[in-house]
């Protein structure tokens, strides 16, 4: 054709508009039939799973009957990956856990099963996997980033921060800014034992902070360290000072390297204020400070934050792993699941 053929070089008025909303809707569907897809696979997977739980209850089938029905499966649909015994073992799991109207309609249906096995292996409780399937949904998180989280218990340790948000912020503000809130917060990728200075521990943090905003959680923006404010002539430092995107405030983070004392939530308090009068705009919310200790009793901090007017939360900080090193290698891997998959399904061929 010719380039200057009508239409080809000056889309007609409105088209531009038109291809976008295309694009979305064709964009939309793939995303729709990709689900539909995994969601069909998952309750495939779901009904062997239960029918292997059914004849050997029924009837009284060992596991033995697995292994054969892996091998027949395969030699019937050699195409087909997911027939080794040990994913079937897995199929089986995954009845006895879901419900089929589960895989329909709650969030382990809209995950892939790669995720599903990582739920499997890793969690024992219902509730706590259902918890991180939703989170997969609601963040998009990679099978790996999922592990991570969980070894983490990063939902675990989600809203357990000492807070008196119920009484300083409206709702459902308040129970946005709970949620937001961890304890403990999870350092060790600081690299520092466990004696480090307050200061060496906001040097860390600023250095590594890409992965302190991860352990702080969704929503989180980073402003400064040392941030300096001038109050009626005289100057004060924050330690660090970050903004919270889904809350619309500034978020105050002070850190203690020694065991939690009421006095160090009046300095807090102060800066909350000192936030609220020099940096925040009409469009913000009210200040939220957080404060970081090495440790704390909980009675006290209870205590300590019933009749403080500011929004604020007490949490501790590990800078070392708690998990014992024996204990984590033990923990069989995804990857180490899906090369006995691959190995399983290379063996009769």
């Amino acid at each position: 054709m010719n380039e200057n053929t009508p239409g080809l070089t000056e889309p007609p008025e409105g088209y531009a508009d038109w291809l976008t909303d295309l694009k979305g809707r064709i964009h939309a569907t793939q995303q729709r039939a990709a689900l539909a897809v995994n969601t069909e696979l998952l309750r495939l997977y779901w009904e062997i799973g239960r029918d292997i739980l059914d004849r050997q209850a029924e009837q009284g089938w060992g596991r033995k009957v697995v292994e054969r029905l892996s091998r027949d499966l395969r030699e019937a649909f050699p195409e087909m990956r997911g027939f080794s015994r040990s994913n079937l073992m897995y199929m089986r799991a995954f009845a006895e856990v879901w419900t089929q109207e589960a895989i329909v309609q709650q969030a382990v249906g809209q995950i892939p099963w790669s995720h599903n096995l990582v739920l499997l292996s890793k969690l024992k409780n219902r509730d706590l996997r259902l918890a991180y399937a939703e989170a997969v949904v609601e963040h998009g998180w990679s099978r790996n980033v999922l592990e991570t989280h969980i070894e983490a218990r990063t939902l675990e340790r989600q809203g357990q921060a000492v807070t008196n948000f119920d009484r300083t912020l409206p709702a459902p503000r308040s129970d946005l800014a709970r949620e937001s809130l961890k304890d403990p917060y999870k350092l060790d990728f600081l690299g520092l034992g466990k004696d480090a200075e307050e200061r060496a521990v906001e040097q860390a943090i600023v250095d590594h902070v890409t992965q302190f905003l991860v352990e702080l959680g969704a929503g989180f923006a980073y402003v400064g360290r040392q941030v300096q404010l001038d109050v009626g002539g005289d100057d004060f430092f924050l330690d660090l000072l970050f903004y919270h995107l889904k809350l619309h405030c500034y978020v105050v983070v002070e850190i203690k390297a020694e065991k939690f004392r009421p006095e160090h939530l009046g300095q807090l308090g102060f800066y909350l204020a000192a936030v609220d009068g020099e940096v925040k705009t009409e469009i913000d919310g009210p200040t939220i400070g957080l404060l970081l200790c090495k440790t704390k009793n909980e009675v006290v901090a209870e205590y300590a934050l019933r009749n403080a007017a500011a929004p604020l939360g007490v949490a501790g900080y590990d800078l070392v792993q708690n998990l014992p090193d024996p204990l984590q290698t033990s923990l069989p891997s995804i990857t180490q699941i899906e090369q006995e998959l691959a190995d399983g399904l290379g063996a009769d061929r």
